[in-house]
């Protein structure tokens, strides 16, 4: 019998920039836990990355008014404190 093959994973790049002090403070916080910054950004996001892979729940999904709190429709009233 021969042997068996693996499917080949196919793997994406992401990349994004960080200013110095940031770099810094994420090469310090690694080294205080023994880890790298690939590790900890990929543990980070791992909730994001697993459990979305076939569709998002509508609970998550972003409204057309989810800003409306903040609409003016009282027209010019304004709040006085010393009133």
């Amino acid at each position: 019998m021969g042997k068996l093959r693996r499917k080949r994973h196919q793997y994406k790049v992401v990349s994004f920039k960080l200013s110095a002090k940031q770099m810094k403070s994420l090469k310090n916080y690694c080294r205080a836990r023994k880890t790298t910054p690939t590790k900890l950004i990929k543990k980070s996001i791992r909730y994001y990355t697993e459990n979305f892979s076939k569709e998002v729940s509508r609970k998550y999904y972003a409204t057309s008014n989810q800003l409306d709190i903040f609409d003016d429709s009282e027209g010019d009233k304004t709040l006085d404190m010393f009133e």
